[in-house]
């Protein structure tokens, strides 16, 4: 009898997280439709400050207090508020971003003056050599700044892309995220068992490879970020240790005035062992380093709510 009741305890249990995972997405949904009809510079004003009122009631804040004060205890108590302010107001803005992702990247190579994101000359060139140099490659980001643009940038100027990205939890969310990053995004390949042969056959295919290396990974490799080891995914060097191929790290920054700055990095140099080969875990500390610097420049722009160290 106690079995029975047990069984039907947890068939509710699901039950109503389906219910509430069906309601979440249709919220999303919506809100991500709703988004799309408004001005999308007024939307991200509206979201950044939205999210920067709300978030700090949210578990999170406490995350990301911790996090912000072990990475930097040089900063006093009102630093590190004003940091976690910024948090919020910039994944607000993402928030909306992402609802105009085929209209927010606007890049004129040839009125540079006039376009909403600024991208230094060496970063020119940089893709430029990127774009014709016949070679695939692999280019890794974090969740800095809005981290969905450099996937946006590399299409509309001509980068064949495969990008990797992780589904989310509520199917009906997912449904509208995918069809919204596939308008401008490349290949998409969802995280999960096939997606390192699916990425190793498009490097083989010649495209450029990018995914997001900042989150905890459990079967990772350890890796020291602010002074603390985490966990990396190791796919990066693994991909990299089966096909030979330039390494960049790419960013798009926020700058004042609804402005963004988009930057890539010199050719990485992979840490090699004894042998030559790939070393797995000096690779991904190489650019896991890269990504720590990013975030000293501008760490209100980088997402430290969720538990990086473990």
């Amino acid at each position: 009898m106690k079995l029975h009741l047990l069984r039907a305890k947890l068939r509710a249990q699901r039950a109503a997280k389906t219910a509430a995972g069906n309601v979440a997405g249709s919220a999303a949904i919506g809100a991500l439709h709703l988004a799309r009809k408004f001005d999308p510079t007024k939307t991200a004003d509206f979201f950044g400050a939205l999210v920067r009122k709300l978030g700090p009631r949210l578990p999170e804040q406490r995350i990301g207090r911790a996090n912000l004060t072990a990475a930097f205890p040089e900063k006093s108590p009102e630093e590190i508020e004003a940091i976690l302010a910024g948090v919020w107001d910039n994944l607000g803005r993402a928030g909306a971003e992402f609802a105009h992702l085929d209209s927010v990247w606007d890049y004129d190579p040839e009125h540079p003056e006039q376009s909403r994101v600024e991208v230094t000359p060496r970063s020119l060139e940089l893709f430029e050599q990127l774009r014709t140099d016949g070679k695939p490659a692999l280019i890794f980001a974090s969740h800095l700044g809005n981290w969905e643009l450099p996937a946006v940038a590399a299409v509309a100027h001509g980068l064949d892309t495969a990008v990797l990205y992780r589904r989310p939890n509520i199917a009906a969310a997912d449904r509208i995220v995918e069809e919204i990053r596939s308008v401008k995004m490349g290949q998409l390949v969802a995280a999960g068992g096939t997606a390192p042969f699916k990425l190793a056959q498009a490097l083989q295919e010649g495209k450029h490879v990018g995914m997001l290396i900042d989150q905890h990974y459990t079967r990772g490799v350890d890796v020291t970020f602010f002074g603390r080891t985490c966990k990396a995914n190791p796919m990066l060097a693994r991909l990299l240790r089966q096909i030979d191929c330039p390494l960049h790290g790419a960013r798009v920054i926020r700058l004042p005035g609804h402005r963004f700055r988009a930057e890539l990095t010199e050719q990485i140099q992979p840490v090699r062992d004894a042998d030559g080969q790939i070393d797995i875990q000096g690779t991904m500390q190489a650019a896991t380093s890269v990504i720590e610097g990013w975030i000293r420049e501008t760490p209100e722009q980088w997402l430290w709510l969720h538990r990086r160290w473990r």
